[in-house]
């Protein structure tokens, strides 16, 4: 196995049953809309679920077209991803595990989505003036730390493609 297949899969051995989990341990442990303070004004557990899409888009669409739409679209994007994979350097570590970050939240969301029908979502910040980030869950997370790997990447790739072009460029 080539280090972008061991950075992948650990990170989506990882991901993906850690999100179920948390998932199941906030069903069980949690009753609909409780609020538990971690850190009071700013951090709670939270137990919503949300039927739409990020920050609750689409949320009063009709159900049952909402989640073939929504089970359709992150199927393809999980084939989107394991594309992307397969055109990764057998050495390219941070963009593998960054697919595998992405792969483990797509499927975490997509198998609430098939089982419950909506995504159960518990992690809850209060930021400034009382505004509240929209409640989330360890899937999102993974996606969105997914994506900023790859925008690092793509950005470091960038600067070495520069400083490969342009010799006579000084630094800084």
């Amino acid at each position: 196995m080539t280090p972008k297949h061991w950075y992948t899969l650990i990170a989506f051995v990882v991901s993906l049953p850690l999100d179920l989990i948390t998932k199941v341990m906030v069903d069980r442990h949690l009753t609909y809309a409780d609020r538990i303070p971690v850190v009071e004004g700013f951090f709670y557990l939270t137990h919503v679920r949300n039927p739409g899409a990020a920050f609750g888009l689409f949320a009063d669409g009709d159900p049952q077209i909402r989640l073939t739409i929504f089970i359709g679209v992150s199927i393809v994007a999980v084939f989107i991803i394991l594309s992307f994979f397969r055109q990764l350097a057998p050495g390219d570590r941070l963009s593998a595990l960054a697919l595998g970050l992405i792969l483990g939240g797509a499927v975490g969301n997509l198998t609430d989505r098939i089982f419950r029908g909506e995504v159960v979502d518990f992690l809850h910040f209060r930021l400034w003036r009382g505004y509240s980030w929209p409640d989330f869950n360890l899937a999102d997370t993974f996606i969105v730390v997914g994506v900023g790997f790859l925008v690092l990447e793509l950005l470091a790739s960038e600067g070495e493609d520069r400083a490969a072009t342009d010799p006579d460029e000084p630094a800084g």
